[in-house]
């Protein structure tokens, strides 16, 4: 006689079915019917996915096997990284974007393919690049497509990407700054800045779309909505290029900062300061206790705390302080707070314009300066270090799956994340990609990556500069 109600032994089944890996839960479904109906459960492989990635494409959620759509997430995004993280020959396929005329100034991926969400099931991907060419060109990298080529302008120097990576920012030499619906290249507005070098930084909040850009002037101006209209305007930086621009992951605050002075303090911004500027409050603005900034990032998993490499007394001596923003309010007025939470000293010697700075999450930070790359713990433990580049490493792109490098000899190293039994999170250096002959080229300058190819740009040692796309084809 059955003692026991069917739907209790399945509750049963799928508890111990959480102990598994994908491999066994994959043998257990072969077991009986019975055993493959709960191996099949839905929520067993959304609480693989979510554990192995944190953050998934809920979209695949609409698929018309909705039952299968979470296990088929898994083992699909699974292949492709393990096809990336052996990089074997045959294993992508490699393409040449050829067509600017000048300096690539940046990149930046659109449509969906995003590390953190992709769609695992779209095929394409689209990238636009800036030049100092005066063009913005958007290319399919799977096949090496040209989709579209602005009109000449003045030479660009810079180029990010809105939040929803539907918009494609640009800033020229003059100070124009254009957007860009990245699917047709249709020029959507454009606003003048009067400043030779702008720094871009795009995020939304409350559903409201706004641009801050630092000026070579030491200013930030706050734009908004798609006809970039103005709404704010302050100095932070005493007439020194504003290069250190970044957005807290709460959308809060701002942090404004230059690369070019030992002798000035990186500031954070209230947001709302900028967005919304009132006449009858004063600006809240807070200088971070350091001098001499020279990179700095907001931790990705954290609301607002905020990573610093700066001068430590000497100008050859650098730390990395890590401070958390707040906002302290009493009846009368508000006050920004920032709160040191750790710092050690860092053994880089390296120019300011050279270290890289990234964080993967709330304990692990990545340094690159020179040839070399480190891999620290918020309390400054040196988790991993690597010296596998023959010159300077000019770009770095992390992301909860890989660390890409990119360096001028020409190469690109490919390292992805463990998790070490006594150190914990670290990286291990997997492989190199190449991107052709010194006699023509002089180095990789920029690098980006999305969830199953990466992109890198080439100076050519004749002025035209390459993209090269590796793709990871299922």
């Amino acid at each position: 006689m059955d003692l026991q109600p069917p739907h209790l032994i399945d509750d049963c089944l799928i508890h111990i079915f959480t102990f598994l890996t994908e491999e066994d839960l994959i043998s257990a479904s072969s077991v009986c019917k019975d055993w493959h109906e709960v191996a099949e459960t839905p929520w067993l492989w959304r609480r693989m996915c979510l554990q192995r990635w944190s953050f998934c494409n809920f979209a695949v959620l609409s698929s018309e096997h909705v039952n299968h759509s979470w296990k088929r997430y898994f083992l699909r995004r699974c292949y492709l990284e393990a096809k990336m993280t052996k990089g074997r020959t045959g294993g992508y396929t490699c393409k040449s974007l050829r067509g600017h005329t000048g300096r690539v100034v940046g990149f930046v991926y659109l449509q969906e393919n995003s590390a953190q969400l992709p769609h695992l099931w779209n095929s394409s991907a689209t990238v636009c690049s800036a030049s100092t060419d005066g063009t913005v060109r958007a290319w399919n990298i799977h096949n090496g497509e040209l989709l579209w080529c602005s009109p000449v302008q003045s030479p660009l120097t810079g180029i990010v990407s809105d939040e929803q990576r539907e918009v494609v920012i640009t800033a020229d030499s003059t100070g124009l700054i254009k957007t860009w619906q990245g699917k047709t290249g249709q020029e959507v507005a454009s606003f003048s800045t009067a400043s030779p070098h702008c720094t871009l930084l795009q995020y939304n909040v409350n559903n409201n779309w706004y641009l801050t850009v630092g000026t070579s002037q030491g200013s930030v101006c706050t734009l908004a909505d798609s006809a970039l209209t103005k709404k704010s305007s302050v100095m932070v930086c005493d007439t020194f290029k504003v290069n250190i621009l970044l957005v807290s992951p709460d959308k809060k605050w701002i942090t404004a900062g230059t690369k070019d002075n030992d002798d000035l303090s990186p500031k954070v911004i209230y947001t709302e300061s900028l967005t919304f500027p009132s006449e009858d409050e004063d600006l809240l603005c807070q200088s971070v206790p350091v001098i001499g900034c020279q990179a700095a990032v907001f931790i990705p998993t954290q609301p607002a705390r905020l990573a610093i490499i700066h001068h430590n007394e000497h100008p050859h001596n650098k730390a990395l302080t890590v401070f958390d923003v707040s906002i302290k309010k009493t009846k009368y007025k508000s006050e920004i707070q920032v709160q040191q939470v750790e710092s050690f000293p860092l053994t880089v010697n390296s120019r300011s314009s050279d270290i890289l700075l990234e964080a993967k999450d709330s304990n692990c930070l990545v340094l690159a300066a020179n040839q070399e790359l480190w891999v620290y713990s918020l309390k400054g433990a040196l988790l991993a270090s690597f010296k596998e580049h023959t010159m300077p490493i000019s770009s770095i792109c992390v992301d909860r799956f890989r660390v890409a490098t990119a360096s001028q000899d020409l190469s690109l190293r490919v390292l992805t994340w463990r998790n070490d039994r006594d150190r914990g999170l670290t990286l291990e250096s997997r492989y190199h990609l190449l991107g052709g002959s010194h006699t023509m080229s002089r180095g990789f300058t920029h690098v980006a990556c999305d969830y199953s190819s990466i992109v890198a740009s080439v100076e050519g040692k004749d002025g035209k500069d390459v993209l090269k796309a590796y793709s990871f084809p299922s």
